[in-house]
């Protein structure tokens, strides 16, 4: 069975300073991270913050050609965790045919933001995960990124005047 989830924020690694997805089930309590890269990151949060790019980045190039051919996405599903890596399908509907993409999650879910598609994980993939986390421990997690982001709201008192 799939569980459907939606797109709760994308946060920083404290330790890696690599961006995470956070996938939220929309059913229960449970979260999913999924450690992404940082230009699927940006991606993810163009897309959330409805920012538009002078020219078409790499998803929108690969919803505007899905659109030309007349297809549309159906859902991404996050459908396999193998040795922590994550697997993900999109599917989409052309000609009357369901055609199953192989994609990376973070690549997944860019598309799927963009077409207004919805997000699904597998239940085995949700409860073999060894990083679930609830609603309450993402906001501790988020609190504390964002404090650790309070460096950036220093004055010249607190960090001198050096000019570079």
């Amino acid at each position: 069975m799939d569980l459907e989830v939606k797109v709760r924020g994308l946060i920083l690694d404290p330790t890696s300073n690599s961006p995470i997805v956070i996938l939220k089930d929309s059913s229960s309590d449970s979260m999913l991270p999924i450690w992404i890269g940082v230009c699927e990151a940006n991606a993810i949060a163009m897309e959330m913050e409805k920012a538009v790019a002078q020219r078409p980045m790499t998803h929108d190039l690969l919803k505007n050609i899905i659109d030309q051919l007349d297809a549309r996405v159906e859902k991404v599903v996050i459908n396999d965790l193998v040795e922590n890596t994550f697997y993900a399908v999109i599917v989409l509907r052309w000609n009357g045919k369901h055609i199953l993409i192989d994609a990376r999650p973070s690549d997944a879910i860019a598309i799927a933001l963009r077409t207004d598609s919805p997000i699904f994980v597998s239940e085995h993939v949700m409860r073999n995960s060894k990083n679930t986390i609830t609603s309450a421990e993402f906001d501790q997690i988020e609190e504390r990124s964002e404090a650790d982001d309070d460096w950036m709201d220093l004055d010249d008192e607190g960090t001198g005047k050096y000019k570079m």
